[in-house]
């Protein structure tokens, strides 16, 4: 530990000393080749996770030093002009970087957006077009038994009864796909209609308290939901939990939402870092909220249960003028 301390402490002095050496250079004539540098400077900055305000304190410490060192104003106005130019070239990386995550979080909306019409018409398909097959068998049935003799309709109503399980199912995956509640009233009446079916099937109370009346947009109240989804599947499938907790509040214009269960718990980092099926599941739940300005922080370990929260910053086009009941 103490060694990988000392090597991150080298690689910033290291980095400084650059930072503070190009710079001179630049102020003193350097051309486009040691503005170039600057460019790369920044590029390094980002592969070692520096932030804007690092490198911006950074740039305020070399050239403040500089500055005590010129011997007239004349000088000091080139240097802080020529400082300008070089912080700039410094940042541009960042600029770059920030439009391609843009430009992901848009194409990862897209994507979402495009795989939630999916789910919608397989939903439709489960619901109406195999049900609609369902009553067809129903009433073929029911002919068929009409030229049997009594005694023989048994094996005809036991089949009814089998059929009559298979449309109940049909009927509860689709809701589950895409619960027509989520868009007619909105993601807290969805997870109060999903948590219910949940904790039948599983013999697990979930508690729900929520004071969230606002309506969000459908993209983002179909993501709140998925992510709520996920969560209590993964409690169900590895949890073994006695009770789980659903809270949602919205404080200084930031939506919370908290799920929190009494389980066994897990190293959260090394599920996050793996590539398995609970680790895809977190990491899609992270991209979901990414996609809308929300974040994800999971805090669990072992035999102390699980919590995830989301935070969803509520700016003016999160929020619609109609209101939800939860």
């Amino acid at each position: 530990m103490k060694s990988e301390v000392g090597r991150k402490d080298k690689q910033q002095f290291e980095f400084e000393t650059e930072y503070a050496a190009t710079l001179r250079e630049y102020a003193l004539g350097g051309g486009e080749a040691v503005l170039g540098r600057a460019y790369e400077l920044g590029r390094r900055a980002i592969a070692e996770r520096k932030s804007l305000l690092e490198l911006v304190s950074l740039h305020h410490e070399s050239l403040t030093e500089l500055f005590h060192n010129s011997v007239d104003r004349r000088s000091q106005t080139h240097l802080i002009r020529a400082s300008c130019d070089f912080l700039s070239e410094c940042v541009s990386p960042y600029e770059m970087a920030q439009r391609g995550f843009q430009d992901a979080v848009r194409a990862l909306r897209q994507l979402n957006e495009t795989l939630e019409e999916e789910i919608k018409r397989i939903a439709y398909s489960v619901h109406d077009e195999a049900g609609q097959l369902l009553v067809a068998v129903h009433l073929a049935l029911a002919n068929v038994a009409q030229g049997l003799p009594q005694e023989q309709r048994a094996p005809i109503a036991q089949i009814e009864d089998l059929l009559n399980e298979v449309e109940k199912h049909l009927r509860r995956y689709s809701h589950e796909l895409r619960p027509t509640i989520l868009d007619d009233l909105g993601w807290i009446p969805a997870v109060r209609f999903l948590a219910e079916g949940i904790s039948k099937r599983a013999n697990l109370p979930i508690h729900i308290e929520a004071k969230v009346s606002e309506r969000l947009p459908g993209t983002v109240e179909t993501a709140l939901y998925r992510v709520v989804q996920e969560a209590l599947t993964n409690t169900v499938k590895h949890a073994k939990a006695k009770n789980v907790w659903i809270r949602a509040w919205i404080k200084d214009q930031v939506l919370h939402c908290s799920i929190r269960d009494d389980g066994a718990g897990f190293d959260a980092q090394a599920v996050q870092s793996s590539t398995g099926r609970k680790g895809l599941g977190l990491i899609a739940m992270r991209e979901r909220l990414s996609a809308i300005g929300g974040n994800l922080w999971i805090e669990s370990s072992q035999r102390r249960g699980t919590e995830l929260q989301i935070r969803l910053p509520m700016e003016g086009d999160h929020v619609n003028s109609s209101r939800a009941r939860g």
